[in-house]
């Protein structure tokens, strides 16, 4: 199946605003949470690197990125939405071959269908200690995906027109291990989106304002 032309438009554009300063700090503000005991945390020496993936796609005149929701385990992350990604090893080389492993091994999404353009501003999760890079890539029509049971309960597929939306911004406040956080959120079914994902996803948004994110044919 050829790649809709207004795709094509989109990603162009995408790339391009990657090259410009990026609203970061002012997009992490937007969705930073209004209490938590984690908010005075700091990186430290003890602090890991990781990357996740917002793969952008069309399908059905919309433009689309996936979502995980996490399984259940012993961590502060568990049973959490976000995009697929993890924690950094020796053998990447760098952080975006940190975020195409971690997508490979969470959705079976092959490298070599995805194109990267670029990075967002990179985001300190004080609860985990991690630095976070969000890598922005494409796939050229609508992936496969074959979630890794182990570590996927569900793929969610977002369109970006809905995640624009204001009608699916909330402030909530939800439990953590050891705090109780009270933030601004997305809400996808009875999931929201919180955190860093949300932080990524505004300043993706923040870049984009003005363009148009459905075709109109």
């Amino acid at each position: 199946m050829d790649t809709p032309q207004f795709f094509h438009q989109f990603i162009d554009k995408v790339s391009n605003s990657l090259k410009l300063p990026l609203p970061g700090e002012i997009a992490h503000q937007d969705m930073e949470a209004c209490f938590a005991g984690y908010l005075k945390l700091r990186p430290n020496a003890q602090t890991r690197r990781s990357a996740v993936l917002m793969l952008l796609y069309p399908s059905e005149n919309k433009i689309y990125f996936p979502l995980i929701l996490r399984s259940s385990y012993d961590g502060f992350h568990s049973g959490e939405v976000g995009f697929p990604g993890g924690r950094y090893e020796a053998r990447d080389g760098d952080l975006i071959n940190t975020a195409l492993r971690e997508t490979k091994e969470e959705l079976g999404i092959k490298t070599d269908d995805i194109t990267v353009l670029g990075v967002l501003t990179e985001i300190f999760i004080g609860p985990s200690n991690f630095l976070v890079l969000p890598v922005i890539g494409y796939a050229s029509g609508k992936p496969n995906f074959f979630p890794n049971e182990r570590e996927v309960r569900h793929v969610f597929e977002i369109s970006l027109d809905y995640i624009a939306n204001p009608d699916n911004l909330g402030l909530s406040r939800i439990e953590i291990p050891g705090d109780q956080v009270l933030t601004p959120h997305y809400q996808i079914e009875e999931h929201k989106i919180w955190g860093a994902t949300a932080k990524i996803i505004r300043e993706l948004l923040l870049l984009l304002r003005d363009e148009p994110m459905t075709s109109n044919s």
